[in-house]
């Protein structure tokens, strides 16, 4: 049975965790990083289908890359964030079921249908994404996740196989307090959610 987390802890993952726009001058480890996928690898995936593929934007050579990729109004939040991940989904994922998920033939269920491997690929690799900003959050990383991005510049430039197409991209680091937006509202729990 599962132990529930303290107020510390959801504050941090969640109640007092923000969007960040600006970042402090303070490095992030490829230890930190590694740290991160250790946490997030764990969340569930239907049949452990495990889509999501990760390029971490570290370098500056590879930011020069994805800052032309990215919206104006984003732009500089790449180019500052100590590093900018591009999380991805494989769209062949169902080519390592018989490694991650060896009970059945589960690569059959998703060879042949492009369809329902796309949306469960897309599924799951989002599914992962949350996964990422709350292990982020989790080992007292900063997120600003991003949708505003070309995506098929993106796949092109990172992803040139084709096979995999990125999602969102997410810039990690320690946020300055000085560019957080007021705390926008969320809905209560029965404008948005029925108990049948």
């Amino acid at each position: 049975m599962a132990t529930p987390l303290d107020d510390t802890a959801l504050d941090v993952i969640f109640r007092q965790a923000r969007t960040q726009n600006k970042w402090l001058d303070t490095p992030v480890s490829n230890d930190q990083l590694m740290a991160l996928y250790d946490l997030m690898r764990w969340g569930p995936t239907s049949a452990n289908s495990f889509p999501v593929r990760i390029v971490f934007v570290a370098s500056p050579a590879a930011k020069q890359r994805l800052v032309p990729l990215v919206l104006e109004g984003n732009r500089e939040k790449v180019l500052n964030a100590p590093v900018t991940a591009i999380l991805g989904f494989d769209t062949k994922f169902h080519d390592w079921l018989p490694r991650l998920f060896p009970h059945v033939d589960a690569r059959a269920w998703f060879v042949d249908k492009p369809d329902f491997a796309a949306m469960t690929a897309f599924r799951n690799g989002s599914l992962q994404g949350g996964y990422f900003i709350i292990a982020a959050r989790a080992i007292g990383l900063d997120c600003g996740p991003m949708s505003g991005f070309d995506n098929e510049a993106v796949d092109r430039e990172f992803f040139p196989s084709g096979q995999i197409k990125s999602n969102f991209i997410c810039s990690l680091g320690h946020g300055d307090l000085a560019g957080l937006f007021p705390r926008s509202p969320r809905p209560n729990f029965n404008e948005v959610c029925s108990i049948v």
